[in-house]
């Protein structure tokens, strides 16, 4: 018998299903293209695989605490004032951990956007009993769906709600749809509740039976058995258990290792010119140097082959200029390390209108203006295996294991292989070259569980100098105020969006600060 889905899924199984062809450019890293159909009835497997070929709806993160409240993101007085038109009020307010407007901001779309990916996977759980199709393809779509789900629960939870600790677990956590319906409660369970949740869906998910690479090609667009590893690898690491974090990223590794090799592998793209200061005694014709990797915005196949992927996910920045802090470039090694050469766009600034008077800093680019990685990938698992050896008290294979990741990434020569005298030098280093390999898409999280594991040495106070604002405005007729992130902060919890409160009838109740 033919089993329907209520108007709802109906209408967006359609939308899914009709815009999967829509990625041209991308065919030849698929098997088979999800075919287009007006029938809205679920019968097969192969529509449901259709609604996950579809990467578009699951692979991009716009999520603005990532991007502008870790001291990765330069915010300053001085850069604010060379042009305040390029930061919006939401900038203003992520970046100075805002409680009282930012839940306002109505173009605020990271728990709507993961809540949709939830639905999506919620669709295919719950259809998988009524369609025809082999059981191998049911336990593949089943496997794929509750990862899909743990993902954007653990995305979630890791920004409106506060860390996971014995004090915190009966905390306000997250609503769990398990269903399409919109009967279902929408309740925010308790925070424990919420991982509970994850840890059953990854349970789930580890009985993936596809591997990464299949006849000759890593397929990581799609859940695999090395993406749930990966995936778990970083749930572990959240929850400072080192040794299953260790373990997955083993498991990870010895699946799938494959390196982009800077030093052979990067190269600049497409080169800029800009005017500044025109008109002026210091005008000047300034080049600006992009990686390739910058060159397309539109076509998917740059992304698709970076073969560092376990899993396919991008931080997305739609004010296109992640700007790196002071502290953040102080980490690099600027004539040797090749992350810096070819990521760090001197002069970004003029491309973001800064041209008059001029105002200089760089940018921080990987793929295109917008686009960071923020899946699993090999050189996440190698961080996590080289941390976790480290907090064990096993230094000299934590420093064989990030040197593997640094010989990828620097010029040859004596600076590149660390050493550690002690056990906190080795956390140290290791949690240096972390920050340096995966900055704004991991920094969030970092912060919130050192600052609530049991290793003061790497607690983390956030803190900046700027002036006061409102809801509508930066008063810069105003002193400075100092606004600072406490370890112990409830702020740590993002407001969520008002709409989402209002939307659920008040069910959904706001953080409280």
């Amino acid at each position: 018998m033919k089993t329907t889905i209520n108007q709802t899924s109906k209408l967006t199984l359609a939308i899914l299903i009709s815009g999967a062809l829509s990625f041209s450019s991308c065919d030849k890293f698929l098997d088979e293209k999800p075919s287009k159909s007006s029938d809205l009835v679920v019968t097969t497997t192969d529509q449901l695989d259709a609604l996950l070929n579809r990467y578009s709806t699951f692979y991009t993160e716009g999520n603005r605490t990532a991007i502008y409240s870790t001291d990765d993101y330069n915010f300053t007085k001085q850069i604010y004032d060379a042009r305040p038109g390029s930061f919006s009020m939401a900038a203003v307010e992520f970046a100075l951990w805002d409680i009282d407007y930012i839940q306002d901001d109505t173009r605020e779309n990271f728990w709507r956007n993961e809540y949709t990916k939830i639905f999506n996977a919620n669709m295919v759980l719950e259809n998988l009993s009524r369609v025809s199709g082999s059981q191998a393809d049911k336990d593949r779509l089943k496997a794929d769906a509750h990862l899909i789900r743990a993902y954007s629960y653990l995305a979630l939870v890791n920004t409106y709600c506060l860390p996971y600790t014995e004090a915190n677990k009966n905390e306000l956590g997250l609503p769990i749809k398990l269903t399409t319906s919109f009967e279902e409660p929408t309740a925010r369970a308790p925070l424990h509740a919420v991982y509970t949740q994850i840890e059953s869906d990854l349970a789930e998910a580890q009985k993936m039976p596809v591997p990464l690479v299949q006849q000759g090609r890593a397929r990581h667009w799609r859940a695999n058995t090395a993406a749930v590893n990966g995936f778990a690898a970083r749930y572990y690491l959240v929850r400072n258990d080192y040794n299953k974090a260790l373990d997955f990223a083993n498991k990870a590794l010895t699946e799938y290792s494959t390196f982009v090799d800077y030093n052979t592998d990067m190269r600049y793209g497409r080169s800029s010119t800009v005017n500044i200061n025109t008109g002026t005694p210091q005008a000047e014709t300034v080049t600006l140097k992009f990686p390739y990797t910058h060159d397309n915005q539109s076509d998917f196949t740059d992304m698709l082959q970076w073969k560092e992927f376990l899993y396919f996910r991008m931080l997305n920045h739609e004010s296109w200029w992640y700007i790196p802090s002071q502290e953040l470039i102080d980490l690099y090694d600027k004539t040797n390390d090749l992350r810096y050469e070819y990521h760090f766009v001197e002069g970004y600034s003029y491309d973001r209108g800064m041209t008059k008077p001029a105002y200089n800093w760089p940018g921080y680019v990987f793929f295109y203006k917008d686009r960071v990685p923020s899946g699993p990938t090999v050189a996440e698992m190698t961080l996590i295996k080289a941390e976790c050896q480290a907090r064990l008290d096993q230094g000299a294979a934590a420093m064989a294991t990030v040197n593997t990741l640094r010989a990828k990434r620097m010029k040859p020569g004596v600076w590149v292989n660390l050493q550690a005298s002690s056990k906190e030098d080795a956390i140290k280093k290791v949690l240096e070259e972390r920050r340096r390999e995966m900055p704004y898409t991991q920094r969030w999280s970092d912060i919130r569980r050192f600052n609530n594991n049991d290793y003061a040495g790497d607690d983390v106070l956030l803190s900046r100098s700027f002036y006061p604002y409102n809801a509508s405005s930066v008063l810069r007729d105003q002193p400075l105020k100092t606004y600072q992130l406490s370890k112990d902060s409830r702020r740590f919890a993002v407001p969520i969006p008002r709409t989402e409160i209002i939307s659920s009838q008040g069910i959904i109740v706001q953080n409280n600060y």
